[in-house]
């Protein structure tokens, strides 16, 4: 992660190695790294530093600013850890069980992986599906309609199938 992060950094740079200020010194530099913080992955807790940068823009007016495509800012769990949370909600893991099934999958150190945390997420969820549920589709005229099923990735004894289906309108967009 640190060496894909270097590489990030450098190309960034590289874009504006180029532009200098008003006393012919590099306007974009490096300038340390963000404070580290911990991510959650499927292997255990990782320690990540962000590089960051510095703009010598005088007037602070059109500043470049760099944010990591690889890591988004205030990310603490991998994107492997957000879809494992639900499934094991689905499968029937009680809230109370979560941090002891969490701990068998990632290690005893899976923090803000608690019971109250899945309860936060399990609300959430509620209100996204109600939201979706009682979505307007009156006004909507699909053109083409595609239905197909998708077997999760995550490594359970019965593999989900979710049925997706995905409407193309007049104007060719998808949803």
């Amino acid at each position: 992660m640190a060496e894909a992060l270097e590489t990030e950094i450098e190309i960034f740079l590289s874009e504006y190695g180029e532009l200098r200020d008003d006393l012919g010194r590099k306007r974009v530099i490096r300038n340390g790294h963000l404070p580290e913080r911990e991510i959650q992955t499927g292997i255990g807790p990782v320690l990540v530093k962000v590089p960051r940068i510095r703009d010598h823009q005088p007037d602070g007016t059109d500043s470049i600013k760099f944010t990591s495509a690889l890591l988004p800012p205030y990310l603490r769990k991998t994107e492997s850890m957000e879809e494992l949370i639900p499934w094991l909600y689905l499968k029937g893991v009680s809230t109370g069980d979560f941090s002891e099934a969490l701990a068998a999958l990632v290690g005893k150190d899976a923090k803000g992986l608690s019971s109250s945390t899945v309860s936060r997420l399990k609300t959430i969820w509620e209100d996204e599906y109600e939201k979706w549920q009682k979505r307007d589709l009156s006004n909507k005229r699909y053109v083409y309609i595609w239905a197909d099923g998708i077997y999760c990735n995550v490594r359970m004894e019965d593999r989900q199938c979710l049925l997706v289906i995905i409407g193309a309108t007049k104007d060719g967009e998808k949803e």
